[in-house]
C-alpha cells in the first residue's frame, strides 16, 4: 500500500483534508465519516450505523435456538403470585 500525499486546505477557521478520487471510489463514506486519533494517528472510517446488523443476527439466534429463556424451566413463587397487571 503506497501512501499518496496530499495538502491541508483552509475553510473558513478551520483546515480541510483533499482526498483523491482514486482513494474515494474505493471507501464507503455515503453515510458520513467518523475521525479518530490513535497513537497520534488521524484514522478517517466510514460512519459506525447502531445496531446495523442486529436484525441478521436475531435471524441467526433464533434459527440456531440461542433466543430461548435461559431459565424458562425455573418457575418460582414469586412468578406465580407477587405480579399483577
Amino acid at each position: 500500500m503506497a501512501a499518496i500525499s496530499s495538502q491541508l486546505v483552509k475553510i473558513g477557521n478551520s483546515q480541510g483534508i483533499r482526498i483523491p478520487k482514486t482513494i474515494l471510489e474505493q471507501l464507503d463514506f455515503l453515510k458520513g465519516i467518523e475521525l479518530l486519533v490513535v497513537n497520534k494517528q488521524l484514522i478517517v472510517r466510514p460512519k459506525q450505523i447502531p445496531r446495523a446488523n442486529w436484525q441478521e443476527q436475531f435471524k441467526q439466534m433464533h434459527n440456531n435456538k440461542d433466543d430461548l429463556l435461559i431459565d424458562h424451566e425455573t418457575e418460582n413463587v414469586f412468578d406465580q403470585e407477587d405480579w399483577h397487571w
